[in-house]
């Protein structure tokens, strides 16, 4: 009798654990209106569920981006990318020449073999919601002529590949020619240099 006793206590505060964090994880105010404490709260409330949910399929970066360098010092509020809540990291080929946020040097080029990627989530009903991860990969301009040696793809939130259209990721990146391509994340969480 006393097991099940214990039992019980322990399954009642597990639940009260539950609801109180899932509590913490709801979010009243508009998107435009957030401060970067609440984005911090909103990314500490998915950020397990976001690397989990990506690290469920075979995609070898979506299990490994976690140990890249942060590009940012967290996420900034949501704009490009379906008006999602972005955080980027960037594999060792190409971390230094990314935090230069080179933005007026057309000649610029990140070095081959680097890698992005781009976690991304929402607010819905105000709670958070994984999306995409996105990634861009740098080869050789000369192989990839259409997208200036870019690459994309992405995962799923649960891991699947997920169908990208070279063009269509490319119609957008291209605006930004005087910086290879790159959108970088908003200035104030950019990492001071």
């Amino acid at each position: 009798m006393n097991h099940r006793l214990l039992a019980s206590a322990a399954a009642v505060a597990a639940l009260v654990a539950t609801s109180a964090a899932a509590q913490d994880c709801t979010f009243d105010a508009e998107i435009p209106d957030f401060t970067q404490e609440q984005i911090d709260a909103l990314y500490e409330c998915i950020s397990d569920d976001l690397a989990a949910g990506y690290a469920q399929g075979d995609n070898a970066w979506a299990t490994e981006y976690r140990s890249w360098g942060a590009a940012a010092t967290g996420p900034a509020a949501p704009g490009f990318h379906s008006n999602r809540f972005l955080n980027t990291f960037v594999n060792e080929v190409g971390y230094e020449a990314y935090i230069q946020y080179e933005e007026d040097d057309e000649s610029f080029e990140m070095p081959v073999g680097s890698v992005i990627a781009k976690e991304s989530y929402s607010l819905r009903e105000g709670a958070p919601r994984p999306g995409p991860l996105f990634f861009m990969e740098r080869a050789a301009t000369a192989d990839y002529p259409d997208t200036d040696g870019w690459i994309y793809s992405a995962v799923q939130p649960n891991g699947n590949p997920m169908n990208i259209s070279q063009s269509f990721c490319h119609d957008c990146h291209g605006g930004y020619a005087f910086s290879d391509s790159l959108g970088y994340p908003a200035f104030e969480v950019r990492l001071s240099q």
